[in-house]
């Protein structure tokens, strides 16, 4: 199920400092995260869903590039980031 226009308003006002400023690299981080979540779902009752397992590869890697961007610049949002979206172990 796709993201609604209410949750991303939601998801970039928490993290992106506003829900108009949807280019902050952490709101889109936010939202990446979320729609893998719900990827990750799909695919575990649809295993031969190859389309799917595909855009979730690249939905993986465009936050992997956003995260070092935000890494780069400010190694503080970084650690919150990561922190707030529960990411690592």
């Amino acid at each position: 199920m796709a993201l609604t226009s209410e949750r991303k308003k939601e998801i970039f006002a928490e993290f992106g400092g506003s829900e108009k400023n949807t280019g902050s690299a952490e709101g889109q981080v936010a939202m990446l995260t979320e729609r893998i979540s719900e990827l990750t779902g799909h695919l575990k009752k649809a295993k031969k869903d190859k389309n799917t397992t595909l855009s979730l590869l690249k939905m993986v890697g465009r936050r992997k590039r956003l995260l070092r961007y935000i890494m780069t610049n400010d190694i503080q949002k970084y650690r919150d980031l990561i922190k707030k979206l529960n990411l690592r172990k």
